[in-house]
């Protein structure tokens, strides 16, 4: 099975656009999921976050993703993501899930 990760990731302008509702449900849900969770099974921050993320990647490779093209849509979407926090930062508010 192809499974085509830059569409997934890329921002097309529209209503219905996969990667805003992906980043919505992310921000908006699970964010707060996992830090409640770590935090109610006392393991260190991030650590949910860290092994979850890989975990779902592991999967994404048993369904016929490359490594390769994980690597590469995975750095795009950090790219763009500290570009989130430093715009952020420049207007004076706290990077999410820290307020």
């Amino acid at each position: 099975m192809k499974i085509d990760l830059d569409d997934i990731a890329t921002h097309d302008a529209s209503e219905d656009c996969v990667a805003c509702r992906a980043q919505d449900l992310v921000s908006f849900m699970l964010v707060p999921a996992v830090a409640a969770w770590e935090h109610a099974n006392q393991l260190p921050q991030h650590a949910l976050s860290l092994h979850g993320a890989a975990g779902l990647i592991g999967f994404m490779m048993q369904e016929g993703a490359r490594r390769e093209d994980i690597e590469r849509a995975v750095g795009k979407l950090v790219d763009e993501m500290e570009l989130q926090i430093a715009e952020e930062q420049a207007f004076g508010g706290p990077t999410q899930g820290t307020a």
